[in-house]
Formats: structure tokens, sequence, C-alpha cells
């Protein structure tokens, strides 16, 4: 009998709402490594940086190739993260319990685990993170570790603002950070979707996305 080709690595995405836009999830074997809003540079850039970090297959979640234990795997992360987002958003839920696979370098994954542990409703300067971390100073290092953070809300990079309490930046943008800080603080405030800077929904078919998606080539 001839060898199986073996199956690459894989990535599922599945697109759902939140009160702040469309966001994509994604998930791995091991966790989930995606949660982001779908206009953060356009979805074939989402999906173009995943490929380069993970170095994989990306799919939606409703199509599959490999053993049926592994479907099962994928969608049950997919399906614990669209729960606990929407438990988030409804007051529910502060802190998140899901396996993760976050990819990146050593630094940046020193990075987002300290960012793992500022507690809901509170915040830290990117100088007061470098500091714990051991980098006084480094205050710029801890800010592109931040932007290259694919997991938002879970890895809470929104909690790290400047020194004088600016906000710095925000990948998906300043007026998502301002709503979710105010959010977590009990800050009375106009409905995001209400917002003239809201962001468009991206159109959705089924939980899929309205675009081919690829595999490394």
């Amino acid at each position: 009998m001839g060898s199986s080709t073996p199956i690459p690595p894989q990535i599922r995405l599945r697109a759902f709402e939140s009160p702040l836009g469309t966001m994509l999830g994604g998930a791995t074997e091991g966790g989930v490594c995606l949660c982001e809003f779908a206009d953060r540079g356009g979805e074939e850039r989402i999906i173009a940086r995943l490929i380069k970090r993970h170095r994989c297959e990306v799919r939606p979640s409703g199509s599959w190739s490999g053993d049926l234990l592994g479907m099962v795997q994928f969608a049950e992360h997919l399906d614990r993260l669209e729960s606990q987002m929407a438990e988030y958003f409804s007051s529910r839920r502060q802190d998140f319990d899901l396996p993760l696979d976050l990819g990146g370098t050593p630094w940046q994954r020193l990075v987002w685990t300290a960012l793992l542990e500022i507690p809901y409703g509170a915040t830290m300067s990117y100088g007061e993170l470098a500091e714990k971390l051991g980098k006084p100073g480094g205050s710029r290092a801890v800010g592109r570790a931040n932007g290259e953070n694919y997991v938002s809300i879970i890895v809470p990079c929104h909690r790290v603002i400047q020194a004088d309490g600016g906000l710095r930046g925000y990948g998906g943008g300043l007026h998502r950070k301002r709503w979710l800080l105010d959010f977590e603080a009990g800050t009375e405030q106009l409905s995001f979707l209400d917002s003239p800077t809201r962001a468009k929904r991206t159109p959705v078919r089924n939980g899929l996305l309205p675009f081919p998606l690829r595999g490394r080539e």
C-alpha cells in the first residue's frame, strides 16, 4: 500500500457578529489563533498574516480535509470562542477560558502572556509593562508586540495605554479601544452601532467568509 499524503497544518475560520462589528475567529487543532475585527486591513490581509505566522492552510470552518476527530476539535474551539465572546459583550464574562495557539516570537509571546495578567477593568502603561518584563525603556517594543496580537480582547492589548492616559494605538481603531475600556470600566456610553465612526458590517454567508481562502503556496 502506498503512503498517504500528509495533511498540512490547517486553520479554520468563522465569522460572527459583535457590538463592534463583524469579527473573524480562527483555530488550529491546538486552540484559538485569531479573534480579530474583519475590517482590520481587510480579510485577505488577515489571512495572509495567519499563513505567514503559522505556515498552514486557511479554510472556512464548514470545509474539511482530515480526520473526524480533528474536525470536532476545530469546531469545539470556535464554538467556545463565539460563546465566550457573546458572554463578554453581555457583561456575563470577564475572564476567558480558551486554549490558545498564538505563535509569534519569544518576545511577542512574553508580552502577550503579560497582557493576559492585566485584570478586566484595569489598565497598564506601555512603559510599566516593559519594566515588568525586565526591559526598561522598551515601551516601543511592547507597542510593536501589541500590534502583532491577532487574538484581540481575549489577549487584552486594549488595556495598555500611554503613561499620561492617552490611548496611543490599536489595530482595531482607537474608537474601539475607547469603547472597550469604557465598557469594562462600566462607564455609560453611546451604542457603538450609533457611532458615526463605527465599522461597517462585513457580509457573511451562513457563518462563512465571502471570499476565497487559500493555503501556503
